[in-house]
């Protein structure tokens, strides 16, 4: 069984020293905070020595699948990031030489963002890795198991949502 980071086992017990209702809620909470700890730092080391960041991955990701590139401000939409942070992720791709800036053709002021040649080979690479790592994550779970739970985790979101007023597919 997934330990608990020492955070959560330190909540818990206090948790218990109240006697706090609901302790095994609060033990799967903290079990599924830990276990998505885990995995952000395990996607973190594969990225790292490709010298990306998630969000770095997440822009190769996106244009590798804009054959005509993408403006600053549609990856910043589809990534999910500020202006303000694109900036700081493409200026980090272009120093790896892993995009390039095109300025476009009619408007001078409006940047069209590309992979290069190396960042198309770089996407490629670690997409493959990164596939293959996500698959292993649920791969000791039948198809049943996992069909289970997603069912389980889908319903704590709609829950979660529904008494806490968050759209659900940000849940």
């Amino acid at each position: 069984m997934q330990a608990l980071e020492q955070k959560y086992l330190a909540l818990l017990n206090e948790a218990e020293r109240r006697q706090l209702p609901g302790l095994d809620s609060i033990q799967l909470c903290f079990r599924a905070l830990s276990l998505a700890s885990a995995i952000d730092r395990n996607c973190a080391a594969l990225l790292a020595p490709h010298g990306l960041s998630e969000g770095r991955f997440v822009l190769l990701f996106l244009l590798n699948a804009a054959r005509d590139g993408l403006a600053p401000n549609t990856l910043a939409e589809q990534a999910g990031v500020t202006r303000a942070t694109i900036t700081g992720l493409l200026d980090g791709l272009e120093r790896e030489a892993l995009i390039e800036r095109h300025a476009d053709a009619t408007d001078r002021r409006a940047l069209t963002i590309r992979l290069t040649r190396k960042g198309k080979q770089v996407a490629k690479k670690v997409f493959d890795e990164h596939g293959r790592w996500i698959a292993s994550l649920f791969r000791d779970l039948s198809a049943q198991e996992r069909a289970l739970l997603d069912g389980l985790l889908s319903k704590v979101s709609a829950g979660m949502a529904r008494r806490h007023g968050v759209p659900e597919d940000l849940a």
